[in-house]
């Protein structure tokens, strides 16, 4: 592992504009991420879990500069992204990937796949011609693709295969950063289990690094090293999977956690359900994000907003009660 984090995230912040209303002058901003830190290491799986609309996707495109950002950093291997223009990060696109959730639709349909792993190539110019083709049967067979598959279309593979196209196609440019966005999600269980073992067999061969986006815990349980919980564009909670599951010290996180169906038909797990739905991003409660729907509020989280703070060696929270 490197000294210094490969992708490090800093008092982030991605504020979109909406306006309310034909005769409303003023946009009010919406807070899709507010005010978010945090480091992934070389090498590592860092997960992001959260409900709809927490802001995970939001906060995966800004760290390959899909979105541009409002406040805040985002350095990968110590340079700052943000800052540099679109030649400059033309040269860092090859080096950071995305594996997005629906592979179809991220396809297009009119394109052989053979063609469509072989475009960025030669757009980039790291392989001629002449040897463009071999290099994509050899990222097929390392994504578990035969390459007799090499000249047919998108519509003609199941939904597993078009994910391992999707992850293909993010690793013929040999990055070594990937953001995954719930890419498991719209897939059987038997082939959720198949993908999964692929990204830990690319990562233990190419010494891969993920941001793995998930609501999906036990998936995250099974891949990451670290797990950031994000609650309404602001995160709850940071620490590493082990301490996550076995002590978990947000509200949020503990009902999150609670709803992870266990594996044994004699065992029960307490269920913590929440009341209500998720605020709007474009007018958040005061103090605590969470106290509208926490069962332990009490009054200072109806006017402070708690510091995201260590409360053990490497265990982040972001409550008043802890």
């Amino acid at each position: 592992m490197s000294q210094s984090p490969l992708i490090e995230v800093k008092n982030l912040k991605k504020y979109f504009t909406q306006k309310s209303s034909l005769f409303d002058r003023k946009p009010s901003p919406v807070k899709a991420v507010d005010d978010v830190t945090f480091t992934i290491e070389e090498g590592e799986t860092f997960g992001l879990v959260g409900e709809s609309g927490s802001g995970k996707s939001t906060i995966g495109k800004s760290l390959i500069r899909l979105h541009d950002i409002s406040e805040g950093t985002i350095k990968y291997r110590g340079i700052d992204i943000h800052n540099k223009s679109k030649k400059e990060m033309r040269s860092l696109r090859t080096k950071m990937q995305f594996v997005f959730q629906d592979p179809f639709s991220s396809l297009n349909p009119r394109i052989r796949i053979g063609d469509a792993l072989a475009e960025p190539l030669l757009d980039h110019g790291l392989v001629t011609k002449d040897r463009v083709r071999d290099k994509v049967k050899e990222v097929m067979e390392i994504c578990g693709l035969p390459s007799y598959h090499i000249d047919k279309y998108p519509h003609e593979f199941s939904g597993g295969q078009r994910q391992r196209i999707g992850i293909a196609r993010a690793m013929v440019m040999e990055p070594d950063f990937i953001v995954a966005d719930e890419p498991v999600s719209a897939l059987d269980v038997s082939i959720q289990a198949q993908i999964i073992n692929l990204f830990k067999e690319l990562q233990e061969k190419k010494n891969m690094t993920y941001l793995f986006i998930s609501h999906d815990l036990s998936v995250v349980e099974h891949l990451c090293n670290k797990v950031g919980v994000l609650y309404l564009g602001s995160m709850m909670e940071l620490t590493t999977r082990d301490k996550l599951y076995e002590n978990p010290l947000h509200p949020y996180t503990k009902a999150l956690l609670s709803a992870v169906p266990i594996p044994d038909p004699t065992k029960r797990r307490e269920r913590i359900v929440l009341k209500g739905d998720i605020p709007n991003p474009a007018n958040p409660p005061k103090g605590c994000k969470f106290h509208t729907r926490c069962p332990f509020t009490e009054d200072i989280c109806l006017k402070v907003q708690p510091l995201f703070k260590e409360v053990e060696k490497g265990h982040y929270v972001a409550c008043h009660l802890v």
